[in-house]
C-alpha cells in the first residue's frame, strides 16, 4: 500500500513541475494575448499585435516576443519591404498552445457571465 501511495505522490509532484515549467514559459501580463493575437490571424505584423493588445508598449512587446521566440513559441520573419516590416507567426510547438488558448477563451467568456452577468 506504501508502494501505490509513494507513487501517486511521485506522479503528482511530475505534473505540479509540468505546471510549473509552463507557466515559467507563459508567466506575465501580456504572453497569451500576444499568442491569441498571432493564433487568431495565422500572421501578424509587429504593429497589428500592438493594436490587438491594449496597454502594451512598444518596448514591451519587443521584449515579450523575444522570449516567446527563445522558447521556440513564434517565429520572427523579417519582410523585405520598404520600410522593413517584421512578421510573427507560431512554431509548429507554439501551435500545440491551440487548444489552451481554445479553452481560456471558452473559459473566460464563461466566467465573465458568471462574474458580471450577461
Amino acid at each position: 500500500m506504501g508502494c501505490k501511495i509513494e507513487e501517486f505522490k511521485q506522479e503528482q509532484k511530475k505534473r505540479m513541475r509540468a505546471v510549473q515549467d509552463s507557466m515559467d514559459v507563459l508567466n506575465g501580463k501580456w504572453k497569451i494575448a500576444i499568442i491569441t493575437s498571432i493564433c487568431c490571424y495565422g500572421k501578424r505584423r509587429f504593429s497589428d499585435i500592438l493594436n490587438d493588445i491594449e496597454g502594451i508598449s512598444n518596448r514591451m512587446l519587443s521584449k515579450e516576443l523575444k522570449e516567446l521566440e527563445i522558447n521556440q513559441l513564434i517565429k520572427r520573419t523579417v519582410l523585405d519591404t520598404q520600410p522593413i516590416s517584421v512578421q510573427y507567426e507560431l512554431t509548429e510547438h507554439g501551435d500545440t498552445l491551440q487548444t489552451i488558448i481554445s479553452n481560456l477563451t471558452d473559459w473566460g467568456i464563461v466566467h465573465r457571465k458568471k462574474i458580471v452577468g450577461s
